[in-house]
């Protein structure tokens, strides 16, 4: 299963400030979780055949996962929940998409 979660940054974030912490908190933190098998952030920079067109969102994450219930349990602990904290602070209104291979 992969989750897709799409967002912007909340006004008066600082850009170096959020990717720092997910280079270095958020992407191993999730990483390190056993229902996770691939959690990565993406960094929209264009939209494919249009150079003039902003993307709807800032940012992208990918998580591979092995099952729901699994990652339910893995992000409802304390440690992690203190740990992604700061991404509240960060993300404005994300979506978290859930979908399936066809």
């Amino acid at each position: 299963m992969r989750i897709i979660c799409l967002f912007n940054l909340k006004d008066g974030v600082d850009v170096a400030e959020y990717e720092e912490w997910a280079k270095s908190r958020d992407i191993p933190g999730v990483n390190d979780l056993s229902s996770v098998t691939s959690f990565t952030v993406h960094k929209a920079t264009g939209v494919f055949g249009d150079e003039a067109a902003k993307p709807h969102f800032e940012y992208v994450e990918i998580i591979d996962i092995t099952g729901m219930d699994e990652f339910v349990a893995d992000i409802s602990t304390a440690d992690f929940q203190a740990a992604a904290a700061p991404f509240e602070g960060y993300a404005d209104a994300p979506q978290f998409i859930l979908t399936e291979d066809l």
